[in-house]
């Protein structure tokens, strides 16, 4: 199994937290991410956060707010889990991020994404997807990446795939995955 590396911060098990740290803690090991299946360690070995979700204890109130986006954005969307995999993916293939294609690799896998579509996008190619959904996650998530506007006619599309809401939220998506992605690089934290 991959480590997970710490980087520029120190680990802080629960018991060395705020009472307000405690609580975004809490809310990530004992909430939805806790349960179910398990595809990467949400704590190290000395009981601190991984990934993440360490850094979210620096500003506790900032921190809760990012934990419970991440959480509504991974099981409360409309999207199909498929297509929100394949968006997550996206993000972490074009914006190189070992520590979120770790995490969320073999989420993908397990919500059906197929192997070859998996290996396109992270060689950075268009995969094949027969499934107009998660066609339109997969472009959109492109476009707001790699362009500085989305055209009429690409709206346009997406919403005709997957929705106003589908595009709001493949949007959150990009910005959340984005966002972490850069404090991520920021801390160093990644895999080894």
């Amino acid at each position: 199994m991959t480590n997970v590396r710490a980087g520029r911060l120190a680990g802080r098990p629960r018991q060395d937290l705020t009472d307000e740290q405690a609580r975004i803690y809490d809310a990530v090991t004992g909430g939805r991410r806790g349960q179910g299946p398990q595809f990467f360690p949400l704590t190290r070995e000395d009981g601190s956060l991984a990934g993440p979700f360490n850094a979210m204890l620096l500003s506790p109130d900032v921190g809760m707010a990012m934990q419970s986006l991440g959480s509504a954005l991974r099981y409360s969307t409309s999207l199909t889990d498929a297509a929100r995999e394949i968006a997550i993916l996206t993000v972490a293939a074009d914006l190189d991020n070992a520590f979120e294609w770790y995490a969320h690799e073999p989420i993908a896998r397990h919500c059906g994404v197929s192997d070859h579509v998996i290996a396109a996008i992270k060689l950075r190619q268009p995969p094949a997807l027969p499934v107009l959904a998660e066609q339109a996650a997969y472009e959109l998530a492109i476009v707001l990446l790699r362009s500085s506007d989305v055209t009429d006619a690409e709206y346009h599309a997406a919403v005709g795939a997957i929705g106003e809401r589908g595009v709001f939220e493949v949007s959150a998506l990009v910005g959340y995955y984005s966002m972490l992605a850069s404090q991520l690089r920021l801390f160093r934290v990644g895999t080894d």
